[in-house]
């Protein structure tokens, strides 16, 4: 728990304001020093409380007890979400289950859920890494919050309520859907920030042009963006579209939720909180650590979770990290912008692509809108893929043609990848309340 927070007025100039400022600035010797400190009992917590974390422990050939240093970490196995199916539900709780007072889900396409659950320490916990992270994208005591994560199972929704309020903010927990609705309480309530998936930003962005609402006359300054990789390109989509800083915000389920990293006001890289979490970035062939600011997997070790310590979590999020200094002060490694998943590589006719290249591409070119779908088909023997894209309002239909050739073309020139281009019309490709769902994958269908 962090101690209490001054009463700090709400302001947009000020940008050094910190939520916990001694763990947010801890000199990197003290970090370290804290790192391990944690670490060992992390290891010894789930060692002792989990039956199958210790046989992998065992098969291994490793105990808690041959950590003496942070490198050692290397030592130890990976976890994967495989681990959270195996032993579904409750299988890789450390405490006993009367304990947890909370599980969240996520479904998945085995139909079996991932489940985690938090005590109400790693509730208090979580409070916190998400009030430092709404904090430092900029998020100030007294800002209204208009939270449109999805509420339930899903933890971004109760996430950034419960930061917010232990941050100060008065909360709008709209959650996602009904967006014209969502419009109107913009306007009548007036909130600073807004929490929700990129491609639902945008979405609310296009409602709010045919309302005839000018979002960016509305008193937001902060837009906090997570749940899905998005691009730079459609951060100045973001920004131009909706009149404020779209800053990403990184989490993952089975690790806390969101609140692991966040960007600062200088949108460098997400500062990833060291004091509760151990990150590395490893090749994800050879499992091999990779050197700093070379792209990799990052792998996440939990330091301070109880209900689910996870050792060595493999994200298969693909990113770099940097202990370059911010100019925000902070002193906490910078996780890169993650510019894809493993597991969600596309390998088309050899050559290695991820859905956000595809979508840097899309995003800023002219007569489209920033809606897209990529269907995925086979012919013979070989992948093809198609795009399904938007036009931009106001688009002649009969430039539809050259739009679309002009996107084939881009596709192969900047990526390498051949694919037939569908120009649609104005709201025909999917809208999305949540995460988008930018890949059809029609390969296996009949």
């Amino acid at each position: 728990m962090c101690a209490e927070k001054p009463n700090v007025s709400p302001s947009a100039a000020d940008q050094t304001y910190m939520f916990d400022r001694a763990a947010e600035c801890m000199p990197r010797a003290e970090l370290a020093a804290l790192q391990l400190s944690r670490l060992k009992h992390t290891l010894a917590h789930a060692y002792a409380n989990v039956a199958y974390v210790r046989a992998k422990f065992d098969a291994a050939r490793v105990t808690p007890d041959d950590c003496q240093s942070l490198d050692d970490i290397v030592r130890f196995p990976f976890a994967t979400k495989a681990d959270l199916r195996d032993t579904y539900p409750f299988g890789l709780f450390a405490v006993p289950r009367e304990q947890v007072l909370r599980l969240h889900a996520s479904s998945g396409t085995t139909g079996k859920a991932t489940v985690v659950g938090y005590t109400r320490g790693d509730l208090d916990t979580w409070a916190d890494l998400m009030a430092r992270s709404m904090a430092c994208a900029g998020a100030r005591p007294g800002d209204i919050v208009h939270n449109g994560y999805g509420y339930g199972l899903f933890t971004g929704g109760l996430g950034a309520h419960y930061g917010a309020e232990r941050l100060g903010c008065t909360v709008v927990p709209v959650s996602g859907g009904m967006t014209e609705r969502q419009v109107t309480l913009l306007q009548d309530f007036g909130a600073h920030v807004l929490c929700a998936t990129p491609s639902y930003a945008l979405n609310i962005a296009e409602v709010a042009e045919g309302m005839g609402v000018d979002i960016r006359k509305l008193p937001l300054r902060i837009g906090i963006f997570g749940a899905e990789p998005w691009s730079e390109a459609m951060r100045r989509d973001l920004d131009a579209r909706l009149g404020f800083k779209a800053v990403d915000l990184y989490g993952l389920s089975e690790i806390i939720g969101p609140g692991v990293a966040c960007e600062c006001d200088h949108r460098n890289g997400l500062h990833g909180w060291e004091d509760h979490f151990l990150l590395e970035v490893i090749d994800p062939k050879t499992l091999q650590l990779v050197p700093e600011g070379e792209p990799g997997e990052l792998v996440i070790t939990t330091l301070t979770k109880q209900a689910l310590p996870m050792v060595r979590y493999r994200s298969r999020d693909i990113t770099r990290l940097t202990h370059e200094p911010c100019p925000c002060g902070r002193t906490h490694v910078r996780i890169l912008r993650v510019t894809g998943r493993d597991d969600d590589m596309l390998i088309i006719r050899g050559v290695n692509v991820f859905p956000s290249q595809i979508e840097a591409v899309l995003v800023g070119l002219p007569g489209i809108a920033p809606h897209y779908q990529i269907v995925l088909t086979r012919e013979g023997t070989l992948d093809a893929v198609a795009l399904e894209v938007e036009m931009a309002p106001g688009t002649d239909p009969a430039g539809r043609g050259k739009i679309a050739a002009d996107v084939a073309h881009q596709i192969k020139s900047r990526i390498g990848v051949t694919c037939t281009v569908e120009i649609k019309s104005a709201g025909e490709v999917p809208r999305s309340q949540g995460k988008a769902v930018r890949v059809k994958d029609l390969r296996n269908k009949n």
